[in-house]
């Protein structure tokens, strides 16, 4: 058994042109961003109304979120008002406690 050498039916190119090979990708890349839009649909009109009543609920619980919040806030503050009244109708206005000295 004797073996053959054949010789590939390939040929070694030249080198390319780099402007050439640029140009080439960029011809692909075309392509492919005109066949993604033509592959992209028009979106529903039951998706674009599903879109909008989340974005009209988002805004409602913010809004929620936000006068509650100014609902505690003052609540708070009337409560510490009431605190302080009562505070001062008790114990005649005196807070002020004297502590003993320490390095007397």
């Amino acid at each position: 058994m004797t073996l053959v050498r054949r010789s590939y039916g390939y040929s070694k190119m030249e080198k390319e042109d780099p402007e050439e090979v640029n140009h080439r990708r960029a011809q692909f890349l075309i392509y492919k961003v005109m066949e993604k839009a033509d592959s992209r649909r028009k979106p529903s009109f039951l998706r674009v109304r599903i879109c909008r009543l989340r974005v009209k609920i988002g805004r409602k619980l913010k809004r929620l979120r936000k006068s509650i919040t100014a609902a505690k806030v003052g609540v708070y503050r009337q409560v510490l008002s009431q605190l302080k009244a009562w505070k001062r109708l008790l114990g005649g206005g005196e807070t002020l406690v004297t502590l003993p000295h320490l390095l007397t």
